[in-house]
């Protein structure tokens, strides 16, 4: 059984712990930190790292392929800075899909900014059930998204259904042995800090980091909930591997036609294809998918 919730004096020892450690460690550059401190939004520091998103796919799609007249759908875009970045390469129209409300505004604000709310539209739906007809879209992204959805064979088969003949699912999303794949990094500093401390530590020591902060409700309701239970665990993330992913494309018959894992660092790449160590040394596994 869990242990009674502490109501009042210091931590437990195992919090107390993280957060000594993560006092010693060189904070992360985060948008949710950069958004509080007014330096960009989420948004804005989203389509700044929209060139980022689409370098993975480089090796052997062009931008134009990938988005010049396209119809695209951009399911978990977050504030849609990254969706309104493929407009700006050519793109026909792109639909911003996610679950957050209080994004839309902001992906909203910012398309309007910059002259593309003609070509945007931002739809706050599940994923894996989209009120569209078969076959009309040409690209579809998942950029850092298959990490966290809470269906992720539902969303692939309801991604290939709107897909067009012809067309591309873009996949690429950081394994949960990843450094950062707790996505706590906004506070937490620790790499692999999900590898050394239980869930309820690192629940308990993120809601002490963010005590205060201004935005501090938004932080933990889009990252933790409770079960039927009652026991609070983190939802923002499915906790998914490679070879879990492997598994669904499997399971789902579908053989990609590009498959690529990115190592944290070049010279890590040994470890990155080493069996016992490529889920923590991978930084990136990058699929396409064709119809």
């Amino acid at each position: 059984m869990d242990k009674k919730p502490n109501l009042g004096g210091k931590p437990p020892l195992g919090v107390r712990v993280l957060l000594a450690i993560n006092k010693r460690c060189r904070p992360v550059p985060h948008p949710f930190n950069m958004a509080k401190d007014g330096e960009k939004t989420y948004a804005e520091w989203q389509f700044e790292r929209g060139a980022d998103t689409i370098a993975c796919y480089a090796p052997k799609y062009s931008q134009h392929e990938m988005f010049e007249g396209k119809r695209v759908l951009d399911l978990g875009c977050g504030a849609a800075g990254k969706s309104l970045y493929y407009v700006s390469l050519g793109a026909e129209r792109v639909v911003g899909v996610d679950v957050v409300t209080r994004y839309q505004r902001e992906a909203t604000e910012l398309a309007q900014r910059l002259g593309y709310a003609s070509w945007f539209l931002f739809l706050c739906a599940s994923a894996d059930d989209l009120p569209y007809p078969d076959g009309v879209f040409d690209t579809i992204m998942m950029n850092d998204f298959m990490e966290h959805v809470q269906k992720p064979e539902a969303v692939l088969r309801e991604a290939y259904r709107l897909l067009a003949p012809g067309g591309r699912i873009f996949i690429n999303f950081p394994p949960y042995g990843h450094p950062w794949g707790a996505h706590l990094s906004d506070l937490i500093y620790i790499p692999w800090v999900h590898r050394f401390f239980s869930e309820r530590t690192l629940i308990a020591a993120y809601k002490e980091l963010a005590k205060g902060l201004p935005d501090e409700k938004d932080r933990i309701s889009l990252r933790f909930s409770y079960d039927e239970r009652g026991r609070e665990h983190i939802t923002y993330i499915n906790k998914m591997t490679l070879a879990g992913f492997r598994r669904i494309l499997a399971g789902l018959d579908i053989e990609p036609a590009y498959y690529a894992e990115i190592p944290l660092r070049k010279w890590l790449l040994p470890l990155a294809r080493f069996p016992l160590t490529r889920e923590s040394f991978v930084r990136m596994a990058v699929c396409v998918i064709e119809k």
